[in-house]
């Protein structure tokens, strides 16, 4: 195979022979896995059929959409978000560096965010609050629109799938969502991209800074950085906990020693969030009222039960064809899929920080194939509006299953980042022989004496 992609394992009607050196794929699927799979391949267009119809009826019919408040000017009421963060930041550049106040300001909303992303966004406390918001969010559709794109041109998806992806991603109540409230997820996204071009261009550590930094603006996606530890890739692990450390002492230092304190106590206070928008397991065990804990228990094991799935496919495949493990492929993105789901907040917002993962999906199956199909029907979801929950009032028989839908779709995309996927294998000319990139799509064994 050239340019052409390689199929996703699991669609043995697409399966290509198998090349010098590789181990020859089942036949067929076992047949406990035969039925689930042609459910899921018959179902997901169906899903996504469903899904978009019943946005089109609910753009329609229901609340007016979320892009429409954008123009908004009371940032208190309509960017709700952004106001927290404008606010500390503002109150920084006012009381000079080393001052207390950024977490006492008087904003709607408490922000959650470490130190660091108030010294960052300290250009926009320069601003006028409008004017800061507007150009905070044209610079959100900027890098959701370039990391997405660099994403798709990096897998080689093809012109229809990256209009397909770029299309769903503009769409989607997620985008429209973090707009309105003027949240940081595109300047996450951006982080996460950054960290998995490094991993692809052969360089694991820069990935790893990149990644520590971005963990440092969004505590809750520390579970990526112990992904290498569970391949037992210590160095780039060991740069991750110094990026994210080197980071958030940074931002301590600059924005002074109490918000520290002052920001580990709003955390470690703030309560669950129970709307239905809040996908995290904890929220869904809230909404169905269930103790929180359970969620929480239920989102941890997951997260171990991932880095334990990553550790054993590591240590059984080596560094021949661990194609399920390769950091460069949807890995970072099932692991950062698990941590949200396990916070206790984990907003269907954040469903933007995966579609780099999707994309990996589409590039690692042919036309056709079931998992580009999955893919279609999350991002299909993804367009439902949050009026999706107005149609459910308390009380309603099935509201327990419609209030699940956000927490239902983040479990699907996790899933579905689980399966091992590569990406082009042409790509791979563009990385530094040797790397564990690389070695992970090498179709060959490699001796015991080859490149380390």
């Amino acid at each position: 195979m050239t340019d052409a992609l390689r199929p996703a394992a699991g669609d043995p009607a697409t399966e290509p022979a198998p090349g010098p050196g590789e181990p020859a794929p089942p036949a067929s699927h076992p047949t406990g896995a035969a039925w689930p799979h042609r459910l899921v391949r018959a179902g997901a267009p169906v899903v996504a059929g469903a899904a978009l119809l019943t946005a089109v009826l609910l753009f329609a019919f229901g609340q007016p959409p979320l892009l429409r408040w954008i123009p908004a000017t009371d940032l208190a009421t309509m960017h709700v978000d952004f106001d927290t963060f404008w606010q500390s930041a503002h109150a920084l550049v006012e009381q000079g560096p080393g001052s207390a106040a950024i977490y006492d300001t008087g904003a709607r909303l408490n922000n959650l965010n470490p130190p660091l992303l108030s010294v960052l966004l300290a250009p926009f406390g320069l601003l006028e609050p409008v004017t800061a918001y507007r150009l905070f969010t044209a610079l959100s559709v900027a890098l959701v629109v370039g990391a997405v794109g660099v994403a798709c041109r990096e897998t080689g998806i093809g012109l229809t799938w990256t209009w397909l992806v770029l299309g769903g991603v503009l769409a989607s109540s997620p985008l429209h969502g973090t707009l309105l409230l003027g949240q940081i997820y595109p300047l996450l996204l951006a982080g996460l991209v950054a960290g998995w071009l490094a991993e692809r261009r052969g360089h694991p550590r820069l990935a790893a800074t990149c990644y520590g930094v971005t963990v440092a603006l969004k505590p809750s996606l520390g579970p990526l950085l112990l992904l290498p530890a569970a391949q037992r890739r210590w160095r780039p692990f060991l740069a991750g906990i110094a990026a994210a450390a080197t980071a958030t002492l940074a931002g301590v230092a600059v924005a002074g020693p109490a918000t520290a304190w002052q920001w580990i106590a709003m955390v470690l206070t703030e309560p669950v969030g129970p709307t239905p928008d809040n996908a995290s397991l904890p929220g869904l065990a809230l909404r169905w009222g269930l103790p929180t804990v359970v969620g929480t228990v239920a989102g941890g094991l997951l997260l171990a039960g991932t880095l334990c799935h990553y550790a054993r496919r590591s240590a059984r495949d080596g560094r021949s064809a661990a194609a399920g493990t390769d950091p460069a492929g949807t890995a970072p993105f099932a692991v950062v899929a698990t941590g949200l789901l396990a916070a206790p907040i984990a907003w269907h917002n954040y469903l933007l920080l995966l579609v780099p993962g999707l994309v990996v999906l589409v590039a690692s199956a042919p036309r056709g194939a079931t998992r580009r199909r999955v893919v279609a029907a999350i991002l299909a979801l993804a367009v439902v509006p949050v009026g999706w929950v107005d149609l459910w009032p308390d009380g309603h028989l099935l509201a327990p299953l419609a209030r699940a839908l956000y927490t239902a779709v983040l479990l699907a995309t996790w899933w579905s980042l689980l399966r091992p996927s590569t990406g082009r294998p042409s790509a791979l000319r563009k990385r530094r022989p040797g790397s564990l990139a690389e070695l992970a799509h090498s179709p060959a064994p490699i001796e015991r004496g080859g490149p380390r």
